[in-house]
């Protein structure tokens, strides 16, 4: 059995993938309980590596933690542009709904003034149907009304005729 600085290359290297495949797990688990379970494996596994071998395991986890932290900040900036987006989107989604409500608005006026001219024309054919009946009644009455006056004048005409010719034959009576 070897002492705390003579470990085995075999040993050390076990034991490094050990410690290894503890931080994955740490850095997998989920809950503080597996997190403190990890913690005392990690912590039974490092009592046995050599002072060299938990400065390198600890530069290791160094390392990782430095390109979580990158990888963090890369994430929480790719948040923030995405939040960023979700503002615009959702103050143009405002500003659609502000102008959709403007249409809705004048789309019911236009429907409004639409209604409103179909009753007004509505009226006007109505008052140009009573008018062509005012009219077809008085050219009815008219034509009904020269018809008796052109008869009327045809009998004067006659009666004219006639007098006439009495007046000449009371001339020639005369004469």
């Amino acid at each position: 059995m070897a002492t705390w600085g003579e470990t085995s290359e075999e040993e050390e290297d076990s034991q490094q993938e050990e410690v290894r495949e503890a931080l994955m797990a740490k850095n997998e688990s989920e809950s503080d309980l597996e997190l403190i379970e990890n913690l005392s494996q990690l912590k039974d596994k490092v009592c046995d590596l050599s002072k060299a071998k938990v400065v390198k395991l600890l530069f290791t986890i160094m390392d990782e933690c430095e390109t979580i932290t990158a990888k963090n900040c890369m994430l929480k900036d790719v948040c923030s542009e995405l939040k960023k987006d979700v503002r615009m989107l959702e103050w143009n989604k405002l500003e659609l709904e502000h102008v959709n409500q403007i249409q809705k608005r004048e789309k019911l006026k236009a429907k409004e003034k639409a209604l409103a001219l179909c009753e007004d024309l509505d009226t006007l054919k109505d008052l140009m149907n009573t008018r062509e009946e005012v009219f077809n009644t008085d050219l009815s009455r008219l034509k009904s009304e020269s018809l008796d006056l052109k008869l009327i004048l045809e009998s004067l005409v006659s009666e004219n005729n006639q007098l006439i010719k009495k007046a000449h034959k009371a001339k020639s009576n005369l004469a």
